[in-house]
């Protein structure tokens, strides 16, 4: 990659940071084209080189947001408690380094209702159903004493709303964006755990 090259890419990225921020704290349909390419520190013109509308811009952190949570899919875990915790204490990690973390649950979380976002953008959310995923791998796991027992669709319903309100939370609460104040993630894996479950049983 030429000096040119990373620089544009820099550029890009900015201007991914700075929306994915402005759409968490003021809405999709308050931020302005001009919002954005000021927190960029660049004219709207030279902003427009890099995404046609402010909705290509927004499709495209959809996307990304989107890529993230196949995340935990990727990740190698020896039981499906592991799973859960695996990902709880990267994200919870990542909360407080990396604060457009949070910005992303806020906006993947209005997808779900704003009717000021263009179907062809929540259409992309739509197909994104952690909670149906969740529930299969706590079905699977139920059997071994490894998660509470319940329907696994409501198990994962009640562990992914916690997940993305703690997220909402410190968005809008930086202070409690610290190693000592931040949840801890193993008070939201209670909402799974089961009381017996032994891992010392091999998982299938």
């Amino acid at each position: 990659m030429t000096a040119r090259d990373e620089q544009k890419e820099q550029r890009r990225q900015l201007i991914i940071d700075k929306a994915i921020e402005l759409f968490a704290k003021k809405g999709y349909a308050e931020t302005k084209i001009g919002d954005i390419a000021a927190a960029a520190d660049m004219s709207v013109g030279l902003m427009f080189h890099y995404f046609e509308s402010k909705e290509k811009l927004l499709e495209e952190i959809v996307r990304y947001g989107a890529k993230c949570t196949d995340y935990p899919k990727e990740m190698n875990f020896e039981n499906p408690l592991d799973y859960f915790e695996g990902f709880l204490k990267m994200l919870f990690h990542y909360a407080i380094e990396q604060p457009r973390v949070m910005y992303l649950f806020v906006i993947m979380g209005q997808l779900g209702y704003s009717e000021s976002i263009p179907k062809s953008i929540r259409d992309i959310f739509s197909d994104i159903n952690q909670v149906e995923q969740s529930a299969e791998i706590i079905a699977a796991g139920q059997q071994y004493g490894y998660f509470r027992e319940g329907d696994p669709h409501s198990l994962a319903f009640a562990f992914w709303s916690s997940v993305q309100g703690i997220m909402e939370q410190l968005a809008a609460f930086p202070e409690m964006r610290s190693e000592e104040k931040i949840p801890d993630y193993r008070w939201i894996i209670d909402i799974l755990r089961g009381k017996n479950h032994d891992k010392s049983r091999k998982y299938p």
